[in-house]
């Protein structure tokens, strides 16, 4: 799978870490941005998912997906493979 996969996190979300379990059991790499404590990249997540404010919010191939009930329903779906093989 060879998708770029962004993921905005904070250290003591819950969310988070199942979101970065089920993208690391799939064997998925991707960049995680700590926005704790970073008003300048919170900010950037906010304008990259405009409405959203909470983590983590997760990009694929740049292409906003949502949180991590988002990722987890796509995964449900059978439609997260797809996204990851996409180039």
């Amino acid at each position: 799978m060879s998708a770029q996969v962004e993921i905005y996190t904070t250290p003591f979300c819950g969310y988070c870490h199942a979101a970065k379990r089920l993208l690391t059991a799939k064997g998925v790499a991707f960049v995680e941005f700590d926005v704790m404590g970073q008003p300048a990249l919170r900010q950037q997540m906010m304008q990259r998912a405009p409405g959203r404010h909470t983590v983590p919010q997760i990009f694929i191939n740049g292409r906003h997906v949502g949180g991590s009930d988002e990722l987890h329903a796509l995964e449900r779906a059978g439609k997260l493979d797809p996204l990851l093989q996409a180039a």
